[in-house]
């Protein structure tokens, strides 16, 4: 009877034993199924926080052969890490365009930045900057504290050899008043000292020439760059051989205290010799809206912006090869604005040869106190705001290089500064 139990018993107990080793199998591979599909559905899903602790707490519990190394600081390594391999965006998916989750956001823009440039170094085409210079907000009252500015716009020729007179006439007073803009063609940048007003102030350029539509253009372009400033309200042009015949505080308050701009605008004949009816007639400008005047200006802000955004006028000037552009282009356009904040006459100062189309040219013997009183006085009776003035003229040219040292020694004593 024992002898019989005891196969039975063996035979048993071999039967249990398979049947759990097909369990282990079915639940081995339900377990392997289940883990490649939650691989496949959830990449990043081993590697999350919430995990590690999880699968680390584990990993400690087992059995483990080797004895624990000491912990040190992980050293990096030099391999490329593997990055789950992303899929290409779809044309139409709309978080293709989206940064990505590694990307840090830009730092946000606050107003300042909107209303000065830091450098007037830029990559801008002469397209691209009249059109961002061309931007002028509607809402006329500013949300911050805003202090009018001059621009002094330099138009020279490789120098400015009466610089020392004017780093006189800048020193000492705050930049927040004024702002400096030098274009020259070619650049003199490297021969400026560092502490110099004028270091670091020259725009971008292009070559130059007299009577041609390029010394318009560098016009536009020196009122385009002083227009990214927004505080700047007044736009002084200005030659390498013209001075200040007053001191700074005179000059800021004249030009920031004025309700008109100051471009010199006459149609005497003289000035109907240059208009060209075959050339501008099909640009809608007569005869009777044709004028002549000095090219050197001062303006308002909103008479600067609407010579850089002129796309109706100017090609036809550009197209005029004999039309001295420089006398003419901005005083004609001035016309057929109907521009009414208009001074009709220029504050720089020039003596007209008889019969000759260029002033006279100061040397350094011309330059007396007599010269320069006469200059400060004006040759003609002038108005401001409307009343009588004494100040008709706050600059005057032309002023050749070896004038600086008498300019130097009478600032003091007639101009009021240095």
């Amino acid at each position: 009877m024992n002898s019989t139990n005891k196969p039975m018993a063996a035979s048993s107990h071999s039967g249990s034993r398979l049947l759990k080793a097909v369990l282990f199998l079915l639940i081995f591979s339900l377990g392997f199924i289940m883990g490649m599909i939650s691989m496949a559905n959830f990449p990043n899903f081993y590697g999350s926080p919430l995990l590690s602790p999880m699968l680390l707490s584990v990993s400690s519990l087992a059995p483990s052969s080797t004895p624990m190394p000491t912990p040190t600081a992980p050293s990096p390594s030099p391999e490329t890490p593997c990055v789950w391999p992303p899929s290409p965006p779809s044309p139409t998916d709309p978080s293709a365009s989206l940064p990505s989750p590694t990307e840090r956001p830009a730092a946000p823009m606050g107003l300042t930045a909107f209303l000065a440039p830091t450098s007037v170094v830029h990559t801008m085409t002469d397209e691209e900057l009249l059109w961002r210079a061309s931007m002028a907000p509607k809402v006329s009252r500013t949300p911050y504290s805003r202090v009018p500015k001059v621009a002094f716009l330099f138009l020279v020729r490789n120098q400015l050899p009466l610089r020392p007179l004017w780093e006189k006439f800048f020193a000492g007073h705050n930049q927040s008043l004024y702002s400096i803009y030098v274009h020259s063609y070619p650049p003199f940048a490297a021969s400026l000292p560092t502490d110099s007003v004028f270091y670091g102030r020259m725009i971008p350029s292009q070559k130059t020439t007299w009577g041609d539509s390029n010394l318009v253009e560098a016009e536009r372009r020196l009122l385009a760059n002083a227009l990214l400033d927004m505080s700047n309200e007044r736009f002084a042009l200005l030659s390498e051989s013209c001075i200040p015949i007053f001191d700074f505080p005179t000059v800021y308050a004249h030009l920031t205290g004025s309700n008109d701009s100051f471009v010199d605008c006459f149609d005497n004949n003289g000035a109907m010799a240059r208009y060209r009816q075959d050339v501008f007639a099909p640009h809608n400008i007569t005869q009777a809206q044709w004028r002549k005047g000095s090219q050197w200006f001062e303006m308002d802000r909103a008479l600067a912006v609407e010579v850089v955004s002129d796309e109706a006028y100017f090609p036809a000037f550009r197209g005029c090869r004999h039309c001295v552009i420089d006398e003419h282009y901005i005083p004609t356009l001035v016309s057929l604005l109907r521009w009414r904040r208009n001074a009709n006459r220029t504050l720089t100062y020039m003596e007209w040869r008889p019969r000759s189309p260029h002033p006279r040219s100061h040397g350094a013997r011309d330059v007396t106190e007599e010269l320069l009183r006469k200059m400060r006085s004006g040759a003609a009776n002038c108005t401001y705001n409307g009343a009588p003035s004494d100040i008709c003229f706050v600059f005057a040219r032309k002023f050749t290089p070896d004038t600086l040292g008498p300019l130097l020694d009478l600032a003091p004593k007639v101009m009021g500064f240095g």
